[in-house]
């Protein structure tokens, strides 16, 4: 696929995401944005042994915000917590295809950032180094 395939599916996912919604009784959440430009999500998990069985967002953002968190919320669903634990900006980058660059990338890592501040969380753990550079 070429770049603008890749970001025609930004806007796809954008326009019509699959993961967007609220889960009832989700075992974990978050809410997290970014101020500088005022992209918001909050995201919601279901977990069991050990995996994300649900995953779920709802805010407003940016076409990179929202398309991305469509996309990362479709790419970790039944994958292991200790395997997203590990996860950072590059995997994200994977995921989209698109290095939206240093001034867009806050927008792209916003969804990821939230979903292991919202691991992190259900765990009891701290935030980490990885999960801060998000």
């Amino acid at each position: 696929m070429s770049l603008d395939m890749y970001a025609e599916e930004l806007i796809y996912r954008y326009e019509h995401p699959q993961n967007r919604g609220k889960i009832e009784g989700s075992e974990a959440t978050t809410h997290e944005e970014n101020i500088s430009c005022g992209d918001k999500i909050d995201v919601y998990l279901k977990v069991s042994d050990g995996k994300i069985d649900e995953i779920k967002f709802e805010g407003n953002g940016c076409v990179i915000a929202m398309g991305t968190a469509d996309i990362v919320a479709e790419n970790l669903k039944g994958k292991k917590i200790e395997d997203i634990e590990k996860m950072g900006k590059e995997d994200v980058l994977k995921m989209i295809h698109i290095d939206p660059g240093p001034v867009r990338m806050h927008c792209a890592t916003l969804a990821m950032r939230a979903t292991k501040k919202a691991i992190l969380a259900y765990e009891n753990k701290p935030i980490d180094t990885k999960t801060k550079e998000l």
